[in-house]
């Protein structure tokens, strides 16, 4: 008779892909089950890992991609195969323009089927699909290389720019067997993922040079700059420079957004007036204007931190290319700078700082009206005033939303707060509260308008379900950017930027056994948040906004093209040919 109790002296792919995670201190995946890879996720769980399971792969694979931006580790989205791997692979896409690190793993079908197109269940080259838009892409085909699949995943993922990798797994190879002792000598231990690239003496001194002749020196921070967790470094050269900073929205918080240094306030005026800019983890592009004229002087010069090489020159010259890691750029930055006596010109700082107190002043008399309804400007001045003092994340989406919250909610620690980044994508809020509240474990608030929200709204379930101390406010208006949009012609549809402002989204969450609140007015809206974070459980409040108020398209009604022609007035091809 065979011995029932003689340990096994087989392993399998499932748990080989589960103990190469954990060996290079992956502990938590994000994503949902089905076939092929349902008991890996059951067997993560077995194994001690986390798998937060949620209800559509993008919101998964969203907090996967906030879980690298926060940790430097790649977060962990694991899908089905095929429409399961394209809903991951937005959320990929979107990770991998922002520079974050994160590894999408995906079952896939019978490879011999596939490639021949006989029709498997949900056939598709995944691995191909993927690779226009992740940094690279890897099929493991054999159990055994399963260990080096995922360390050159590690490795891609984090070294350089941070971007995205995306893992094929065939359901063969994940439950194909192999001798234990061989699986364990295939894993792989990644060594130093992300060794530090120094600059060149050059590069500093270049630099240095430029920052030292200057009159009117800006050093802009971007979300890169937050990446790189060298924030003493950061405030260091900002302090002993005297050099105005301009933090972009992820950026906010590397330094106190109050700082006497902080040129916020004054963002239309430093742009046009710096003569010489100091990029850190920023690129030139749209949300810069792409460094060009009117937003930037014509002579301007760039000075720019950059892993990746081939963004120099992408928009406007680099006069002062500085190619490393960021870290390690602004140490060397600090030790030229102290030793050339860099310092700014005190006529740009007092010029700046008289159009920051102008702006400062209107801001606060906006905050300072209260309306009845609430417009974005009232409601936030109440949450700003709960925040404050508060250890906290602050997740914000939406358009109006968004950049009104940018601008009020003040940051005082970094990477606190998480926002949509460079493509301006809706629907990350959800993914990303959750990612961060299973990452730090602290109180999130994601401050959501309502068009936003609805991307990923099913995600409260999940919330929920993992009792995560997540408040969700949705600013409801009624309508995508407004409320009051009409229908151009004869039917009886609303318009199409229209939504229901009669919503109580707040019964979403009620349905999950979470605590759901409607605030009409501000001190509605005080209370109800006040006591949703004393109670450290989920909760979401549905915060009625005048639906009259809110701009179109928001701060980016320049890239929304407006017809020309009155509705109803134009000749189409096919009349006009008559």
């Amino acid at each position: 008779m065979t011995d029932q109790t003689a340990p096994s002296t087989l392993t399998d792919g499932f748990h080989l892909v589960i103990e190469a995670l954990k060996l290079n201190n992956i502990s938590t995946m994000f994503g949902v089950v089905g076939i092929p890879i349902t008991d890996l996720a059951r067997l993560s769980q077995a194994e001690g890992m986390r798998f937060i399971s949620f209800r559509h792969e993008q919101p998964a694979g969203y907090a996967a991609a906030i879980t690298g931006y926060l940790t430097k580790t790649p977060g962990v989205c694991l899908t089905t195969s095929a429409p399961g791997f394209l809903n991951g692979l937005v959320a990929a896409a979107n990770a991998n323009t922002n520079g974050f690190p994160m590894i999408l793993i995906s079952g896939s079908s019978n490879r011999a089927i596939v490639d021949l197109q006989q029709g498997d269940y949900e056939e598709l080259d995944q691995m191909n699909a993927a690779k226009p838009f992740v940094k690279a892409a890897y099929r493991i085909d054999r159990p055994e290389d399963i260990g080096t699949g995922v360390a050159r995943a590690i490795r891609t993922a984090v070294s350089g720019r941070p971007g995205v990798v995306y893992l094929d797994l065939p359901a063969a190879v994940l439950s194909a067997t192999v001798d234990v002792q061989v699986g364990q000598a295939s894993l792989v231990k990644v060594v130093d993922a992300a060794a530090p690239q120094r600059p060149t003496d050059e590069a500093i001194e270049r630099a240095v040079s430029l920052l030292a002749a200057a009159k009117r020196p800006l050093i802009l921070l971007g979300k890169g700059a937050a990446y790189a967790q060298a924030d003493t470094a950061i405030r260091d050269l900002v302090e002993k420079t005297g050099i105005p900073f301009l933090p972009m929205s992820m950026a906010k918080g590397l330094l106190l957004d109050g700082h006497p240094l902080s040129a916020a306030s004054a963002r239309s005026l430093a742009l046009a007036q710096a003569d010489v800019v100091l990029l850190v983890g920023a690129r030139l592009n749209w949300m810069l204007a792409h460094g060009k004229a009117p937003q930037w002087s014509p002579t301007v010069k760039f000075i720019q931190i950059e892993a990746n090489p081939s963004e120099f020159d992408s928009n406007r010259p680099i006069a002062a290319p500085v190619p490393g890691d960021i870290a390690e750029s602004v140490k060397a930055l600090n030790a030229a700078v102290a030793s050339k006596g860099v310092k700014a010109d005190p006529a740009w700082l007092a010029e700046l700082n008289a159009k920051r107190e102008q702006n400062v002043a209107k801001m606060t008399a906006r905050l300072e009206k209260v309306t009845d309804p609430m417009n974005f400007f009232t409601a936030l001045n109440v949450i700003k005033g709960v925040l404050e003092g508060r250890d906290y994340y602050l997740v914000n989406e939406g358009a109006n939303t968004l950049d009104v919250t940018r601008n009020v909610i003040d940051m005082k620690l970094p990477r606190r707060r998480l926002d949509p980044g460079s493509w301006g994508t809706m629907g990350v809020g959800l993914g990303y509260a959750i990612g961060a509240a299973v990452t730090t474990g602290k109180p999130i608030v994601a401050i959501e308008g309502d068009s936003a929200f609805g991307f990923s709204g099913m995600e409260m379930e999940t919330i929920c379900r993992y009792k995560l101390p997540v408040v969700v406010i949705v600013f409801n208006n009624g309508g995508i950017y407004r409320g009051d949009d009409v229908n151009r012609g004869n039917g009886t549809d609303p318009g199409v930027t229209r939504l229901d402002a009669s919503a109580h989204y707040e019964k979403i969450i009620e349905a999950f056994g979470g605590a759901g609140y409607d605030a009409q007015k501000p001190a509605d809206l005080k209370q109800a948040l006040e006591t949703a974070l004393a109670s450290g459980k989920p909760a979401m409040i549905n915060c009625v906004i005048d639906p009259h108020v809110g701009t179109e398209s928001g701060h980016l009604s320049k890239l929304n093209p407006q017809s020309a022609v009155k509705a109803g007035t134009a000749t189409s091809t096919t009349k006009a040919a008559k």
